[in-house]
């Protein structure tokens, strides 16, 4: 098992007048995973990176990164983290260099021309780099923000929303310097709300919501255990009601009886095979269709499962 580089217990965050931001949350990250934070906007999810980069002081809980405490060794471990934060929050009259070259020196780090040089490429900045920041895009300033974070080459880096307010191209873009710095070693942790970015890069996923973890696990596992498969089977002529045979499936019928909608399996082939059996079922059954439209359940589908089924819960 992967080393634990990043343990958060009993994390507490609450604002003066009652807003509980973070209520008693547990996570561990480990070594060299992209780890996606997802849920809605006020579920925590800046409070919780806040929190671990020193810009938030939690109201109780502990917090390791790279086995210091942060309570009590808080300024050597955050020389090994570094945050892109949503808010474009940097000098905008500074030259693009000349900030990321200055982010490299907070930390204490000699001037290295030929790393920021390298940074600067990787993010198509350098031809840009002796532009005002207030001059860039706004996709490039957001990619001046990653290149400031990892000026001082981070083990841990924090992505708050990276690519949000960007187009599809830079954010493809984004997408492969992310998996470049997996590659490297870096222990990245993102919250987005294109969740097609976690489907596409995380190892795992955390659904946050009102300041509570409702559930951590790999993808892979998240999905097979919660996926579903959708199928919409439309007939001929429209059924008044459901023969035996059919029924037994976890079908219904839809559209005044011209349809058919089965919703079921669980991400590991069962619904395929069921959606099968249901059209083998219907054949049998002298029933006549002309289209069916199978959909399996993608990681967006079970994330607002997952926070409406809570909130009905709480209703």
């Amino acid at each position: 098992m992967s080393e634990t580089i990043l343990e958060i217990e009993g994390l507490t965050k609450t604002y003066p007048g009652g807003l509980k931001a973070l209520d008693n949350v547990d996570l561990s990250i480990r070594k060299g995973e992209i780890f996606a934070l997802l849920g809605p906007n006020g579920a925590g999810k800046t409070t919780l990176i806040g929190a671990v980069c020193g810009l938030v002081r939690p109201s109780a809980g502990t917090m390791r990164v790279f086995g210091e405490d942060l309570a009590t060794n808080w300024r050597a471990a955050r020389a090994r983290i570094g945050l892109v934060p949503q808010e474009l929050s940097t000098d905008m009259f500074e030259q693009v260099d000349r900030a990321v070259a200055y982010s490299r020196g907070l930390f204490g780090l000699r001037s290295d021309p030929a790393r920021i040089e390298e940074i600067l490429r990787s993010l198509s900045l350098w031809d840009k780099r002796k532009e005002q920041i207030r001059a860039l895009s706004g996709g490039m300033k957001r990619r001046v923000l990653i290149a400031k974070a990892l000026a001082h080459e981070p083990d841990l880096l924090f992505l708050d929303e990276p690519t949000a307010g960007v187009d599809v191209e830079l954010r493809r873009d984004m997408w492969k310097l992310i998996g470049a710095m997996r590659e490297r070693g870096v222990t990245i942790i993102l919250t987005t709300h294109y969740i097609e970015e976690a489907e596409e890069m995380a190892d795992r996923v955390g659904v946050i919501r009102q300041g509570r973890i409702l559930m951590v696990d790999d993808k892979s596992a998240l999905m097979s255990r919660l996926g579903r498969t959708e199928a919409i089977i439309s007939l001929v002529e429209p059924l008044a009601e459901l023969p035996a045979s059919v029924a037994a499936l976890p079908v219904t019928l839809t559209q005044d009886g011209r349809q058919i909608c089965y919703r079921g399996g669980d991400g590991s082939g069962k619904g395929k095979a069921e959606v099968a059996a249901l059209t083998k079922a219907l054949t049998h059954a002298g029933i006549d269709f002309d289209g069916i439209d199978i959909h399996e359940s993608s990681l967006e589908d079970i994330f607002v499962d997952l926070v409406e089924e809570r909130e009905a819960g709480a209703a």
